[in-house]
């Protein structure tokens, strides 16, 4: 066949190979400049596979992620790379590796006093993403109740636009709002801790708090422990030197780390020589509360006092001799004497009847609980957000804070605890318990107690023997 017959195209895409053939050969180096190789061979890099999660990049949205693999080309012989260095670059239409954008990370910690405009300003991001931020539903008002300590990361562009924020809430939860069409929305990551069953005792000897620190116990810990017994134990008063404790509970890890405590399964306390004993239980309705071995709860329908680890400045007293007056005036209460702005606790479930003020009170609360049962709170420093009169209260709510006005000589809260118009002393009023478990759960909550507390009971008598030796 000769040439004129051959297709036109054919010889096209022939001419097109050659004229590339020699732009080859004019850039590599002649076959004597790289003894014992093939100049038209050029090892070809094998580039990491895109589907595996362990050398993508990690983002905001990754909690503890796993560092990544580096990775590198297959080097080339050295004359070789310095010559395709010579090579233009711009013939790809490829920017160089670094003319590529590249996201910044900024982390900032809230510090005392600051709130998250400040934290914005400090770190030059934009009053308008803090505004759409907080707007996105549900989660931007949540960042509102940002504490010191808490981390902040913000996620820029090259430009500097801020794309993402992240807040980290504790070591388990992380909330994350990303840049979209309509401004930022947000998303809540949450992982979960290993949790191990651990045990720890104490004894009193000096402050139920010393003694839980002895024993390895935080203070937070150790309170958690008092208010699971706090309607049986008046902890301001019934506490002695010799007292005992003992805990059966959760500790929890994260990638292997301590990150804190969870629930306290079981407790034991002895108080002058009584013993009491608390399982945590779930009913079939799901509420979750600590009940006695029998099933009884241990949550009872009122607080004994409404302010933890204070003390008694005047008890409950008719006969009392007043000490602005001097003369016997009736004291139909009890004086709880702490620092200003000590949180005040409802004693149990109610509704605010009256949220005022008058000379002698100072600031004060009356909470109705039912229709026998009627709570006083006097000489508040002032009320807790939104507690007013036909406000419904919870037990343990925070519905104010100790102070001193009104006719007080210094900072206290006057507390009384009338039943059918009738005042009593709320260190010895017999208070009403709540329900117990239901006859028909008894046989569940036997098989879920009775391995924890034999546990408990087991710690317990190795703990002695320990000691002992």
């Amino acid at each position: 066949m000769s040439l004129r017959n051959f297709p036109r195209l054919h010889l096209k895409l022939a001419g097109t190979l050659g004229l590339s053939l020699v732009a080859v050969a004019a850039i590599l180096p002649d076959a004597d400049a790289l003894p014992g190789s093939n100049p038209l061979t050029i090892p070809a890099p094998s580039f990491p596979d895109p589907n595996r999660p362990d050398i993508l990049g990690a983002t905001l949205f990754d909690i503890g992620a796993v560092p990544r693999e580096e990775w590198s080309p297959p080097e080339l012989p050295a004359e070789l790379a310095r010559t395709l260095e010579r090579s233009p670059s711009a013939s790809s239409g490829l920017p160089d590796a670094q003319e590529l954008p590249t996201p910044m990370v900024r982390k900032a910690e809230v510090k005392s006093g600051d709130s998250l405009a400040a934290v914005f300003k400090r770190e030059g991001m934009s009053a308008r993403d803090l505004h759409e931020i907080v707007q996105s539903k549900p989660h931007g008002a949540r960042l509102k109740d940002i504490r010191p300590g808490d981390q902040l990361t913000f996620e820029l562009s090259a430009e500097g636009t801020l794309e993402a924020l992240a807040y980290q809430q504790t070591p388990l939860e992380r909330l994350v709002f990303t840049r979209d069409e309509d401004g930022f929305s947000g998303e809540e990551l949450t992982r979960e801790a290993d949790r191990v069953r651990a045990f720890k005792a104490g004894q009193i000897r000096a402050s139920l708090f010393v003694a839980g620190q002895e024993a390895g116990f935080n203070d937070a810990m150790t309170l958690r422990l008092a208010q699971i017994f706090q309607w049986d134990i008046d902890f301001v008063l019934d506490i002695r030197r010799g007292d005992e404790f003992a805990a059966l509970f959760e500790e929890l890890y994260l990638d292997g780390k301590f990150i804190g405590y969870g629930d306290i399964l079981a407790a034991e306390f002895v108080n002058q020589g009584r013993t009491y004993k608390a399982i945590r239980y779930t009913t079939r309705a799901g509420d979750t509360h600590y009940f006695t071995p029998n099933g009884e709860p241990m949550r009872q329908a009122f607080l004994r006092a409404p302010v933890e680890f204070s003390r008694i400045s005047s008890n409950f007293n008719l006969n009392r001799r007043h000490p602005l007056f001097n003369r016997n005036m009736p004291h139909r209460g009890i004086d709880y004497a702490a620092p200003v702005g000590t949180p005040i606790l409802a004693a149990g479930d109610g509704r605010v009847i009256t949220a005022s003020r008058t000379a002698p009170n100072g600031n004060y609360l009356v909470v109705q609980h039912g229709t026998q049962v009627t709570t006083k709170y006097l000489h508040l420093h002032g009320f807790a957000r939104n507690i007013k009169q036909g406000v419904r209260v919870r037990q343990g709510q925070v519905i104010g804070y100790l102070g001193a006005t009104g006719w007080a000589t210094g900072p206290h809260l006057h507390y009384e605890f009338v039943v059918n118009g009738v005042h009593q002393n709320p260190r010895t009023v017999k208070l009403p318990r709540g329900e117990p478990i239901p006859r028909g759960e008894m046989a569940s909550f036997k098989a879920a107690s009775g391995p924890l507390l034999a546990q408990l009971a087991d710690q317990r008598q190795e703990r002695q023997l320990a000691l002992a030796d």
